[in-house]
C-alpha cells in the first residue's frame, strides 16, 4: 500500500500564489503614435475595450504638425513629412477623411560645382522635357535606363504591395510572386549598389537612385548586410507605385483623423500617462499626475521601439534560452525646418524654382558624394557639404500657411541630411553639434543656389530666424526613439524567412514578441517604419484572430 504522506502537500513558509488579476481591458496600447491609434481604431470598431496610454501631452508621435516658430502661423510636419506606405485599404476601412496630394515633379538635382548650375529635372508628366534634362547634364544614355530601372521596381511594387496588409509570405513565396529571379536577386539578395552601377552610368543619376536606399539608414550602397536594400524596397513599393505624397493640412491631419476614429469607436486615449513597466501577464503600470496607476490587458500592444519595450519589461523578462535585449538602434540623419520669404533663385535660370522645389530637391547627393560621406562618417569626419534633400510642402499644400502669410510668397522647406550618425552625439556635445550640423546643411544648400538661403529666412515674433534643427539625440529626447532611429531599429524584409515559425496569429502577422500576450504594433514590427499604419493594422489583425 502506498504511503499517503507521499502525496500530502508540503508545508512551506511561502504564501499561496495570488491568482492572476482579471483584465481591465481587452487591449492596452502603450504609445499613442499613429500606429497605436490605427490599432486602437480597428480594435474598438470590432467591439473590444481599448485604452491607449501616451506619455506626451498629445498623440501622434512623429506624425504631427506644429507651429515651430513663435508667432508665425505656419504648420510644419515637424518630424515625418511625406506619405507613401499608408495603404488605401486602411484609409477606406477606417473611414479616414484625409487627402494626399501627388507631386508633378519627381526630383531636381543640380550638378555639384557646375558653372552654369545645370541640373536634372524629372517631370512625371513630360517625358520629352525629362529627356532633354538628361541631355543637359550629359547623361543622355541614362534617360531610357533610368525609366527601365523604375519600371522594374514598379513590377516588384505591384507584386509585393498588396501583401503588406495580409499575413506574412515566406521568402520563397514572395520570390515566386515577383516572378523574376534575376530582378529578385538584384533587389533582395545582392547589394543594391551593384544593380544601380550596372544599370546607370552617370554619377549624379546613380545618386538620385541610391538615395532611396539611405533615408534613415546608415550604410554603404555595397553593404553586404543589405540594410540599404531593405530601405530601398520600402521606398519604392508604397501604394504599388513608389510615389510619395504630401498630406493635405500637414502630417497632423493623419494623426487627428486616426484619433477621431479611435475615440468615436469607443477607444479611451489617455495622454500624459508615462508607462513605467509592463509584465508578461498583461499588467501595465503608468504614472499620471504624480499618481501610480495600473491597467491589465488581455493583450498589450507596444507602440514603442523594441529597445524601449525591453526596458519596460525589465531583465526578468528574458527567460533562459530566450533572445536577449534588442540591439541599440542608430539613426543617421539631421532634420532642418525653415520658413522662407520666397523660394531661392537657382543658378540655372532656365529652371523655374517652383518646379525644382516641387518634388525632391537633391543637394550634393551624387553616388560618389554619398559613398564618400558614409566612409567619412564611419571615421567620425563630417563632410564639408552634407548630402541632403529638400521638400517644399507649401508649394503642394498652401493650406499649412495662414492665408495672409501665403499671399506674401512665403514657403516652408524641410531638409533631410544623410549620413550624420547618432554616434557623433552625446548629452555634452549635442547643442554644439546641432549648430555645426545646421551650418553644414546651410553651406550645402548654398553651394547649389544663386543666393544665400540665410538671407531669405523669415523671423519669428521675437526676431529670431525661422529655422530649427533636430539631431538624432533631439529625437530620442522628444519622441523616445532610441538612437534617433526613425524606424525604431533595422528594417526587416516584408516577408518571413523560410523556416520561421508562423504558428500563432502574432507570428503570421509579424508582430510577435517572446511573450504571448505582448505584441509589437509600431515601426519595430515586421513591415514597420514610415507613416504607414501597418504595424497597428497588423497587430490588430493578430489580436482579432487570437
Amino acid at each position: 500500500m502506498s504511503d499517503p504522506s507521499a502525496t500530502r502537500p508540503t508545508t512551506t513558509d511561502q504564501p499561496p500564489a495570488e491568482p492572476p488579476a482579471e483584465p481591465t481591458h481587452d487591449v492596452v496600447i502603450v504609445g499613442g503614435g499613429h500606429n497605436g491609434l490605427t490599432a486602437a481604431a480597428y480594435l474598438a470598431q470590432a467591439g473590444l475595450s481599448v485604452i491607449v496610454l501616451e506619455r506626451l501631452d498629445s498623440v501622434g508621435g512623429a506624425a504631427v504638425s506644429a507651429q515651430a516658430f513663435e508667432g508665425v502661423d505656419a504648420w510644419l510636419s515637424r518630424y515625418s513629412y511625406l506619405v507613401s506606405l499608408l495603404p488605401q485599404r486602411i484609409i477606406d476601412e477606417l473611414g479616414l477623411r484625409i487627402g494626399l496630394a501627388r507631386r508633378r515633379y519627381s526630383s531636381y538635382t543640380p550638378v555639384p560645382g557646375d558653372p552654369d548650375g545645370a541640373g536634372l529635372l524629372i517631370d512625371t508628366t513630360d517625358e520629352n522635357a525629362t529627356a532633354a534634362s538628361f541631355a543637359r547634364i550629359e547623361a543622355d544614355g541614362d534617360a531610357d535606363a533610368f525609366t527601365r530601372f523604375y519600371e522594374d521596381t514598379a513590377r516588384v511594387a505591384r507584386a509585393l504591395w498588396p501583401t503588406v496588409t495580409e499575413p506574412l509570405l515566406t521568402r520563397s513565396e514572395a520570390r515566386t510572386l515577383v516572378g523574376d529571379d534575376d530582378l529578385w536577386d538584384a533587389l533582395i539578395e545582392r547589394p543594391i549598389g551593384e544593380l544601380i552601377t550596372s544599370r546607370l552610368g552617370n554619377d549624379l543619376v546613380r545618386g538620385v537612385a541610391v538615395t532611396d536606399a539611405l533615408i534613415g539608414t546608415f550604410a554603404s550602397a555595397d553593404d553586404p548586410g543589405l540594410a540599404q536594400n531593405r530601405c530601398f524596397l520600402y521606398h519604392v513599393i508604397g501604394g504599388g507605385t513608389g510615389d510619395w505624397d504630401v498630406p493635405i493640412g500637414g502630417m497632423g491631419t493623419v494623426t487627428s483623423e486616426l484619433a477621431r476614429v479611435a475615440r468615436d469607436s469607443g477607444a479611451r486615449i489617455v495622454t500624459r500617462a508615462e508607462v513605467t513597466s509592463i509584465d508578461p501577464d498583461g499588467t501595465v503600470r503608468y504614472r499620471r499626475k504624480k499618481h501610480e496607476r495600473r491597467v491589465i490587458g488581455r493583450f498589450v500592444l507596444a507602440n514603442v521601439a523594441p529597445e524601449v519595450l525591453d526596458g519596460l519589461l525589465g531583465s526578468a523578462s528574458h527567460p533562459e534560452g530566450a533572445p536577449g535585449p534588442a540591439a541599440h538602434p542608430e539613426g543617421a540623419q539631421v532634420k532642418v525646418n525653415l520658413l522662407l520669404k520666397r523660394l531661392p533663385n537657382l543658378r540655372d535660370a532656365s529652371v523655374d524654382p517652383a518646379a525644382a522645389f516641387g518634388g525632391t530637391f537633391h543637394v550634393n547627393e551624387t553616388y560618389t558624394q554619398l559613398e564618400s560621406a558614409y566612409a567619412g562618417a564611419v571615421r567620425g569626419v563630417m563632410p564639408e557639404l552634407i548630402p541632403c534633400e529638400i521638400y517644399c510642402h507649401s508649394l503642394t499644400d498652401p493650406s499649412i500657411l495662414d492665408a495672409d502669410l501665403a499671399a506674401t510668397g512665403a514657403q516652408t522647406l524641410t531638409v533631410f541630411g544623410l549620413h550624420t550618425p547618432d554616434r557623433w552625439l552625446n548629452e555634452e556635445n549635442n547643442d554644439a553639434t546641432r549648430e555645426r550640423l545646421q551650418q553644414a546643411v546651410l553651406a550645402s544648400l548654398n553651394s547649389v543656389l544663386a543666393e544665400p538661403i540665410e538671407d531669405l529666412l523669415l523671423t519669428d515674433a521675437d526676431g529670431r530666424p525661422c529655422i530649427e534643427t533636430k539631431t538624432t539625440l533631439d529625437l530620442q529626447h522628444a519622441l523616445n526613439m532610441p538612437g534617433g532611429n526613425i524606424f525604431h531599429g533595422p528594417l526587416s524584409w516584408p516577408f518571413a524567412e523560410d523556416g520561421d515559425p508562423l504558428v500563432t496569429p502574432a507570428q503570421r502577422w509579424g508582430v510577435a514578441t517572446r511573450h504571448e500576450r505582448i505584441l509589437l504594433c509600431g515601426a519595430g514590427a515586421r513591415r514597420g517604419g514610415g507613416v504607414s499604419g501597418l504595424g497597428g493594422h497588423n497587430a490588430a489583425m493578430a489580436v482579432l484572430e487570437s
